[in-house]
């Protein structure tokens, strides 16, 4: 698998997430994950990753098999095998829910319904991403994940 794709984001933040993981949210306020408790609270069920990128604008992200010396990952839910991986304001929330519209900035992939640990990191200018299937689904996080300064 290697996916490239932009994604524009006001909100220096990459969502990664299958909406039926994260479904619950989506009558929430369309900003619930800016409160860090809820945000690092779904991270650790494993229903949401968001990778905070230090800055607004457009950045490269590639889907690839493998990651040579990722700097990070978190285990995720893959529910419905539909993954999501978008700008943060594009998160489930407020009664919407990201539909694939020209207006959503993101791409969903496909995978196996599952458990998965995705690693990251940011090379060569763009912010990689891989998905290993795996048994765990929950991470013990304290604090935000930060690819940006």
């Amino acid at each position: 698998m290697a996916i490239e794709f932009d994604v524009v984001t006001d909100t220096a933040t990459l969502a990664v997430f299958d909406l039926q993981a994260i479904r619950h949210r989506t009558s929430d306020t369309f900003d619930w994950w800016s409160i860090q408790s809820d945000e690092i609270s779904e991270m650790n069920e494993g229903n949401i990753a968001f990778l905070n990128l230090g800055a607004d604008g457009r950045y490269q992200v590639k889907v690839v098999d493998n990651l040579v010396a990722p700097s990070g990952g978190v285990y995720l839910k893959v529910p419905s095998g539909q993954v999501f991986i978008g700008a943060g304001e594009d998160t489930s929330g407020g009664g919407l829910e990201p539909d694939g519209s020209d207006a959503v900035q993101g791409e969903f992939i496909s995978l196996e319904a599952g458990s998965y640990y995705m690693g990251y990191k940011v090379e060569d200018g763009g912010i990689c991403l891989a998905f290993s299937p795996s048994n765990k689904f929950r991470n013990a996080l304290t604090d935000s994940i930060r690819l940006g300064a």
